[in-house]
């Protein structure tokens, strides 16, 4: 395994025929997020940037995804690479083991090159460890005396243990590390994992004499480790953490996502605890839609994956003062995500892990029903019972609320955000308007910072871009033309030619002014000319980034014509109805006056700058030539031009 080695893989031409023909669109992009029919497309949240009203758009039938917020785009296998931060070989192989696909792929080893594929190695790397770890856990003297003994002591069967493939690093001081490098994994390498570190210049195992808990992404893949004291902890910290690296960014973590994605998704609630021995001691007693945020504050990343599978969140925490600050340190986050945020404080001194192996699964979840209190309501009881009869401490509790309601900006948080401002005010004994005042100041406040923030991202954008925008005002009916192009192209426009055919001939006198988009039909053309039979997928699964991103942007769009005008046209059905010949002359049509205007602009001012007769004479001709063109086109199109 030497993954030191610069390797390129090279996958077959074959093989990535057969994986982009078996491609579902729907069935990748809905295993990261959570998608609603809506006509001929499905609607989510964009998993690539924050956003409250669904604008993320997947095309089932052009097999593409577009956000209409954040401009992100492109196909199945470009999602994975964004989303996953695969490589396209990675991502290709995702698809194949999907799929069931048997890759051919031959490897092309440089061994004058040595570069450190930090990611992959990763990965590999804790792949190993949790085979090695798992392997001290059940089957070593050492690793079933001094950890099995204790899980099994601490209520967890051997199932359990296996489901979450947790494992043991012996005492001894190197043995994992020794293990590794025998497997030629490079000390950097183990280094940057944080499974061993440097003593004296000597590896030695980090986690030794510790109960391993791997951690794994929302697709399954180790990315990390938690690593548990056996017993109190005296001197040493109960738990040791994976540090940050390629694959390991803790803030985008939540323990036990990957395990409880769909009960999630069919509970449609999401429980959220702070340790790992709480998710799995809720998911042995059958609560299965858990996960943990692993000690760590709540974050905006965090968030946003439980939003992928749903928008109720219970967050169950101790009920000490530590849990009860822990709780609502989250909750302006997870508001502004546009989450259901329910608090459920655990009794008595005990923690989930506790509480759920004393009452049992049956009494807790009845707990959780009875005793999850709404966070705005739990919160103002909790800030007016610390301000007591403080008077200047009530005020900033007030305002604390206040802010906090604001969060709700969305329309239809509308009555939701009412419903709050009068139940706070019952209980904080302050006037109501006075409240609504002070919310709605703390919204505009927002708004304002949300302008500046947008303002400064566009302008970072526009100087970053060079200057260049790719579409601007007047490339729509360019754009449009390349739309129909890309849809209709290889159709028949009558017994003796295609569309594309058709296309190419209407527009042998003009030129697109984007260049983008003259490279594009340039492209087209010239895969059409060699027998190809060009589309917008065939142009999607092509090397070239521009292409695909042009692709997109030129097919996606964020309406579509509603079903409801069967209902309306009666003995029409327009989601049948064949538009493609009326679409393309349209779109001929509004491309060619478009350049017709720019040449009457053109012609215009070359008029006012002529000194010559002769010269004015031949710019009028010209003039009124192109307003007979501009005349018959206006006449098919059944419309008047109003200057």
């Amino acid at each position: 395994m030497l993954l030191w080695l610069f390797i390129h893989i090279v996958i077959t031409p074959q093989t990535i025929e057969q994986i982009t023909n078996r491609i579902d669109v729907i069935d990748v992009v809905g295993e990261f997020v959570k998608l609603k029919k809506r006509g001929a497309n499905y609607l989510g949240l964009c998993p690539f940037h924050n956003e409250k009203s669904p604008s993320f758009t997947v095309s089932p039938s052009k097999e593409i995804y577009k956000c209409f917020g954040c401009g992100k785009s492109g196909n199945t296998i470009t999602f994975l690479m964004e989303h996953e931060k695969y490589t396209y070989v990675e991502a290709l192989k995702w698809l194949a083991q999907r799929y069931n696909i048997e890759l051919q792929e031959t490897e092309v080893t440089d061994e004058t090159r040595t570069v450190q594929l930090a990611a992959e190695s990763l990965h590999a790397l804790n792949n190993f460890a949790q085979k090695f770890f798992s392997e001290q856990l059940l089957n070593t003297e050492e690793g079933q005396s001094n950890a099995l003994t204790y899980l099994e002591e601490r209520g967890y069967n051997l199932s359990t243990i296996e489901k979450f493939q947790v494992g043991y690093n012996p005492v001894q001081k190197n043995s994992f590390a020794t293990a590794a490098l025998q497997q030629q994994f490079s000390s950097e390498i183990l280094l940057k994992s944080g499974l061993v570190v440097n003593r004296n210049d000597e590896l030695v195992d980090n986690y030794r004499g510790r109960i391993i808990f791997p951690i794994h992404n929302t697709t399954g893949k180790i990315i990390g480790f938690g690593a548990r004291v056996i017993g109190n902890a005296d001197k040493a910290p109960k738990y040791i953490n994976t540090p940050e690296n390629e694959i390991y960014i803790k803030s985008k973590i939540l323990y036990g996502a990957y395990f409880a994605r769909h009960s999630i998704d069919k509970a449609n609630e999401c429980l959220l605890v702070e340790g790992y021995t709480d998710v799995i001691s809720l998911q042995q007693a059958g609560i299965e839609n858990v996960v943990a945020s692993g000690g760590t504050s709540l974050t905006a990343d965090q968030l946003r994956i439980v939003k992928k599978y749903t928008g109720n969140l219970t967050i169950i925490y101790d009920g000490d003062a530590a849990g009860i600050k822990a709780a609502l340190r989250g909750l302006d986050m997870a508001l502004e995500e546009g989450l259901n945020v329910k608090l459920l404080l655990i009794p008595d001194k005990e923690d989930p892990d506790s509480y759920v192996k004393k009452v049992g699964s049956v009494a807790f979840n009845k707990f959780i029903s009875q005793h999850k209190k709404d966070f705005i309501l739990f919160q103002s009881e909790i800030l007016l019972k610390e301000a007591g009869n403080d008077i200047s401490k009530k005020n900033d509790a007030v305002n604390i609320i206040a802010e906090t309601i604001s969060k709700l900006n969305r329309a239809e948080d509308f009555t939701k955000r009412q419903e709050y401002i009068h139940q706070c005010t019952t209980i904080l004994k302050i006037d109501e308007s006075g409240l609504i005042n002070l919310v709605n100041k703390f919204s505009n406040n927002h708004f304002v910072k949300e302008e500046k923030k947008n303002f400064v991202a566009e302008k970072q954008a526009e100087a970053s871009s060079d200057g260049k925008i790719i579409f601007y005002p007047d490339d729509a009916q360019e754009k449009n033309v390349m739309r129909v192009l890309l849809e209709y192209g290889l159709n028949k426009w009558d017994d003796e030619q295609t569309i594309a055919d058709y296309i190419f001939e209407a527009l042998e006198q003009f030129r697109f002014d984007n260049t983008e988009l003259e490279h594009l039909y340039e492209v087209y053309q010239k895969q059409y000319q060699q027998g190809l039979q060009p589309t917008a997928k065939s142009l999607l699964y092509q090397e070239n980034e521009k292409i695909k991103s042009l692709v997109v942007n030129v097919t996606m769009f964020p309406f579509e014509l509603s079903q409801r005008w069967d209902e309306k046209l009666e003995n029409i059905k327009v989601s049948n109805l064949d538009t493609s010949i009326a679409d393309v002359t349209m779109s001929l049509y509004y491309f060619k006056l478009r350049k017709l205007k720019k040449m009457f602009e053109q012609n215009q001012d070359d008029m006012q700058q002529s000194k010559n007769w002769n010269e004015t004479m031949r710019f009028m001709e010209i003039h009124k030539h192109l307003k007979g063109i501009e005349r018959e086109i206006t006449q098919q199109l059944g419309t008047v031009i109003i200057k």
